[in-house]
């Protein structure tokens, strides 16, 4: 609580200066819908940014429109060098050694939102929710030939859930998956790409929902049905996670035993995905709101009001940027399998890690040939790489941990 009021903080875990147009159309959401000024609600803003990532300064973080910033109770932009100054104080304290700082706030996406999670229960934050700078305040349907647009009012939604809820997660439409639509051949016809996907699934890539996606021209559109009805659920285990997604994601602070850290292996994601794996004993609700995942960046001007009757089809052949993309795709699913796989399957570790290598050698050269690259010949090295690591990631993961729950206890709460 703030001055009697619901602390809500909006996270942002960014490289990308244009996540301020993101922010801007969640804030005019909030006053569309009168939900600052109707309720007893203390709004701020969290932001943890990578300036290497494309370029950018601090100032291009700073830059925010004044009738933005003004909704905010507090505004924290948190650099590179915000985050050096921050392990330091944590060792000067005697909080934590300069290994354990480093750890828990070093590089990667994962020591991003838990440099946004720390600084909001300093600063006695209730509810947190992460956005993510490509995703918008928005659910689009298929209605014939024609696309259907709604609004939707995220951070209420996810404000209304979490008071009884541990975690509560939104559903995504748009371009979610960098799979695109393609035309099979003789070089790779359907049987193979399937055994090229299924070696590098795990909980986020599906046979039969690439199928879908790729039948949609690599669109993902809304439930109607959740649309109308608007039901919130509880997230259920299955095969020892609770599946979240980093993005449109709210995480109550009120109760401190329960804020877990991130953590990906280096140079991987997945730290949802891991996160995922944390959850036994956490309530987790899928709320119904939506947001529009903008994956191959050809609809900012959704934020402008500017909406599309048809969603354009994305396919390999557009671009030499969309197969990159793809493969980048590729190298980031193969590199968190080991452990993800690792810690949802034990006791079957090494018989699915053996089956994996057997369906890449059997399709990596036919992938090659398809898009005229030997690039994908690296996912069988990276798979190799961090299969060997698995135990050391699997440490780490503890480590982070209980890093973080010595960091913890040195935060004073209000709540009760």
């Amino acid at each position: 609580m703030i001055e009697g009021k619901l602390h809500v903080g909006i996270g942002f875990s960014t490289g990308r200066k244009s996540f301020q147009n993101v922010l801007r159309s969640y804030i005019f959401h909030l006053k569309e819908s009168e939900f600052l000024a109707s309720q007893q609600v203390a709004l701020s803003l969290f932001v943890a940014y990578d300036p290497s990532y494309m370029q950018t300064t601090r100032k291009d973080y700073e830059a925010i429109e004044t009738p933005v910033k003004k909704s905010f109770k507090l505004c924290r932009l948190i650099g590179p060098e915000d985050i050096h100054a921050m392990q330091e104080e944590l060792q000067k304290q005697g909080v934590l050694n300069a290994g354990e700082a480093a750890h828990c706030f070093g590089n990667g996406y994962a020591a991003q939102r838990n440099v946004v999670l720390y600084q909001a229960m300093r600063d006695q934050v209730d509810y947190l929710i992460f956005m993510d700078d490509d995703e918008y305040p928005m659910a689009v349907t298929q209605s014939g030939d024609g696309a259907l647009w709604s609004g939707q009012h995220v951070i209420e939604s996810h404000v209304k859930y979490l008071q009884f809820a541990d975690i509560t997660n939104g559903y995504h439409c748009g371009y979610i998956s960098p799979l695109p639509c393609i035309e099979f051949d003789d070089i790779v016809d359907e049987p193979v790409f399937r055994r090229f996907v299924e070696a590098m699934s795990s909980d986020v890539l599906q046979w039969d929902n690439v199928m879908q996606v790729m039948a949609n021209g690599g669109v993902t559109y809304a439930d109607k049905e959740m649309l109308v009805h608007r039901t919130a659920k509880l997230v259920e285990e299955e095969n020892n996670a609770k599946f979240i997604t980093g993005g449109n994601l709210g995480i109550n602070l009120t109760k401190r035993e329960k804020v877990l850290p991130f953590y990906n292996p280096p140079g991987a994601r997945g730290e949802d995905s891991f996160l995922s794996t944390c959850l036994q004993n956490h309530t987790v609700k899928r709320i119904p709101t939506y947001t529009f995942h903008d994956g191959f960046s050809i609809y900012s001007t959704l934020l402008n009001g500017v909406l599309p009757t048809n969603l354009k089809a994305v396919s390999f052949y557009d671009s030499r940027a969309v197969m990159q993309r793809f493969y980048r795709a590729c190298i980031g699913w193969i590199r968190y399998k080991p452990l993800y796989t690792y810690l949802t399957c034990h006791d079957t570790y090494r018989e699915r890690m053996d089956e994996t290598r057997r369906q890449l050698q059997q399709t990596i050269p036919s992938i090659c040939a398809f898009f005229n690259s030997a690039d994908f010949e690296r996912i069988a090295a990276e798979l190799d790489q961090y299969d060997a690591a698995v135990e050391q990631h699997a440490a780490e993961f503890e480590a982070t941990k209980t890093i973080w729950n010595k960091l913890k206890d040195t935060i004073p709460s209000d709540h009760t």
